[in-house]
């Protein structure tokens, strides 16, 4: 994973001039700063050696008094080793907190003391052993911090020294330690499937509020994401923000919580849920990678610091990743009903609206004429295309596009000729049921067999035809996740092999053709996290696709993630998802607040639809370089009850802008207030036009100053129900 970071590490010498030097060996007043980004994160080393947070936040002064100090008794119910705040503690010692690592040594002892043994520099990573009181065993914690944003990525690996296995229980990659406060708010996502990203807003308390997912993928119902801010201090624009996410695509646990002191804690790893890791003498467990930040300007200022992280150093390709092309998708069109002469006359009519990638969806492969048969067969259905896909792709690619595939690989039908010669690849327990979803269930990808049959089909399809583009699918969650063919005491190991796997999989697809890319996708938001994103190209964000419940969605995604991500396509009105109808113009300008695709049945079109839908996508290309790549601005956030919502994206160089606004419904002689512009130049003047080329709205002027459009703002008065406009902002010469 690319870790583009800086640190510096600073001991308390007693001259500041000597900052700077090399970290000193010595435990006395030993203090490890990581800076980037305006951001300042400190550790130190206490007369007992622990390693203490000592403070994450703006950034302070080279010469900042920073001191770990002894904690003593509070109270024969709060021992020092209770209290002590520790970087990365052992349950141990009487720890009642959330532990870095929960042990179980051969001989039953479970008490796990952690005290710093030494720290080193490998590049731009800060490495800090800590090691037990007396067994042989340590942790290591790995810090970098990005010098743009501040963004700081940690993880943990814990080694087994002794001749003994250790049972590891419970293991997280990160702890973060807040100071004392009674007033601190934590936010986070949640939802459910076609109604993910919903936002909650509600206190710190000591009463633990753990997010987690136990379905072996990262799941719809919580995101492994956070953000913490500050009662009557943080708002969207003010106010300080502690945000982070964990990178890992399967059964996570974060928890966020209070201790007896009123410091706050929060916590993140594997899910210890079904989780046990047998370490055996000499081997290493490593955990995912946690990042984090802390923004002083409010929700706005973290996203936006969280999303360029994103852009540059998760996102494959980084700066130099291709800007999102318009794309279709066959499914709503044909859903299983697919063939070589429907798909090229769909393919016809896209190429015709200016889409640029061509996608079949599910029913080209193997006996798939429904759900309930031919998943994991892997080939292509000659009834349905005689000839192989190869006729369908020169046509597409005739038509100037490129083509791509749906695909589910980890899942089987028992109604297929892979499950019937290998029913024990699935997941399951000796004698017990096997839980089926959608008609199908889940291989187990931890197994390396399996692994690498799913590598090898897929690899073979990738290389014998031009596809440039996989939808990969994940449409259920685990059920009786078994692994029957290990040992008993590593059959838990299961809950990592799989995603590791996983991971090497869609690793080495990528590796083995460069130009390929790869989209996320599992029943729509299921399986979206910063481990999946280091490793595909976009993400399909939601099966709901209704506009303007898809306003609340994308709202919520970009909370967490980047937009340059996140898909949002035009389909039918009324939508399947509430019935709920709308025009075209209304479904286009939703979309276009993030990667535009077009999921709706052309064969259903009228000539006025297609001159619609050629306009707005030959607008959206004018202006997706910074919807993608810009600074997100939340002018006028969806909110139950609020007649319209807008956003902005401002190109990082600031010579773009464009606003949406959208109306959910107005009223008789409502007077709609001005929306003021965030993120332009203010000394700069900007012209200002209509997305799409209609004419301005009475009075907005043509042209005027950053400042004017961020004090002044612009009124568009839209009137009726579900009516959207945008305005886009350039700099004039």
């Amino acid at each position: 994973m690319r870790l583009l970071a800086t640190f510096t590490a600073i001991v308390c010498l007693t001259s500041p001039a000597v900052l700077l030097a090399k970290v000193s060996a010595s435990a006395d007043g030993k203090l490890l700063r990581l800076d980037g980004g305006d951001v300042t994160y400190a550790m130190g080393v206490d007369e007992k050696g622990y390693l203490q947070p000592l403070y994450w936040g703006a950034a302070l002064d080279a010469a900042a008094p920073l001191v770990a100090k002894v904690s003593g008794e509070l109270s024969g119910f709060d021992p020092a080793g209770s209290i002590t705040p520790q970087e990365y503690a052992g349950q141990g010692e009487g720890l009642v907190s959330e532990p870095g690592v929960k042990a179980v040594f051969a001989d039953g002892n479970r008490d796990l003391v952690l005290k710093y043994r030494r720290h080193s520099v490998s590049g731009e990573t800060l490495i800090v052993e800590l090691a037990d009181i007396s067994r042989p065993l340590t942790v290591t914690l790995r810090y970098t911090i990005d010098p743009d944003t501040g963004v700081i990525a940690r993880s943990a690996s814990v080694r087994n020294g002794d001749a003994q296995p250790v049972r590891i229980d419970q293991i997280a990659a990160a702890t973060f330690t807040l100071p004392v406060g009674d007033d601190y708010r934590l936010h986070y996502l949640t939802g459910r499937h076609a109604a993910e990203w919903s936002q909650v807003d509600t206190p710190v308390t000591p009463a633990l509020t753990v997010l987690e997912s136990r379905r072996g993928s990262t799941g719809h119902g919580n995101q492994p994401w956070f953000a913490i801010g500050k009662e009557g201090q943080t708002s969207e624009t003010d106010g300080p923000v502690w945000y982070g996410a964990l990178g890992w695509s399967g059964s996570f646990r974060l928890s966020v919580g209070a201790d007896n002191l009123g410091r706050v804690r929060i916590s993140g790893g594997y899910n210890p849920y079904d989780f046990s890791w047998s370490l055996k003498p000499g081997e290493t467990l490593d955990t995912p990678v946690f990042y984090a930040g802390y923004a002083a300007k409010g929700m706005g200022d973290a996203s936006r610091r969280f999303h360029a992280f994103q852009r540059t150093s998760i996102i494959p390709g980084g700066t130099k990743a291709k800007i999102r092309p318009v794309l279709y998708n066959s499914w709503e069109a044909t859903t299983f009903n697919v063939t070589e002469a429907g798909q090229m006359a769909l393919a016809e009519k896209a190429a015709r609206l200016g889409v640029e990638r061509f996608v079949v969806d599910d029913g080209w492969f193997g006996a798939r004429n429904d759900d309930k048969a031919g998943l994991g067969d892997w080939t292509v259905n000659a009834a349905k295309f005689p000839n192989g896909l190869k006729p369908l792709i020169d046509k597409v690619k005739s038509l100037g596009m490129d083509f791509g595939l749906w695909v589910e690989p980890e899942m089987v039908n028992p109604d297929s000729d892979l499950y019937r010669a290998h029913p024990d690849w699935v997941l399951a327990f000796p004698g017990r049921p096997r839980t089926e979803g959608r008609n199908q269930l889940l291989l187990n990808l931890a197994r390396t067999d399996v692994r690498d049959h799913l590598l090898n089909w897929l690899d073979r399809l990738v290389r014998d035809n031009d596809i440039a583009f996989l939808k990969w699918d994940y449409n259920r969650n685990w059920t009786e996740a078994g692994w029957p063919q290990m040992p008993v005491e590593d059959q838990q190991r299961v809950q990592v092999a799989y995603v590791r796997n996983l991971y090497h999989i869609l690793s080495e697809l990528r590796r083995r053709h460069p130009g390929l890319e790869i989209e996320g996708c599992s029943g729509g938001g299921g399986r979206i996290d910063l481990g999946i994103m280091a490793l595909t190209d976009q993400s399909w964000t939601s099966d709901n696709t209704d506009p303007f419940d898809r306003l609340t969605i994308q709202d919520g995604f970009t909370q967490a993630y980047a937009p340059s991500i996140m898909m949002a396509w035009v389909t039918d009105s009324p939508n399947w998802a509430n019935g709920r109808q709308t025009s075209l113009d209304y479904r286009f300008l939703s979309a276009m607040q993030g990667s535009l695709g077009l999921g709706a049945n052309l064969d259903h079109w009228q000539q006025g639809d297609f001159a619609t839908a050629t306009r707005w996508i030959a607008a959206y290309k004018e202006i997706r370089a910074t919807v993608q790549r810009g600074d997100l601005y939340r002018i006028a956030p969806p909110r139950a009850g609020a007649a319209t919502s807008a956003t902005a994206y401002v190109s990082p160089d600031r010579k773009q802008a464009v606003l949406f606004q959208m109306l959910h419904s107005s009223m008789f002689r409502s007077n709609v207030e001005a929306l003021r512009m965030q993120g332009l130049d203010p000394a700069r003047p900007y012209a200002v036009r209509m997305l799409g080329g209609a004419a301005l709205p009475d009075g907005v002027p043509g042209q005027a100053s950053g400042s004017y459009w961020m004090e002044q703002g612009v009124r568009m008065k839209l009137k009726g129900d579900f009516q959207g406009a945008a305005l886009v902002f350039d700099v004039m010469p």
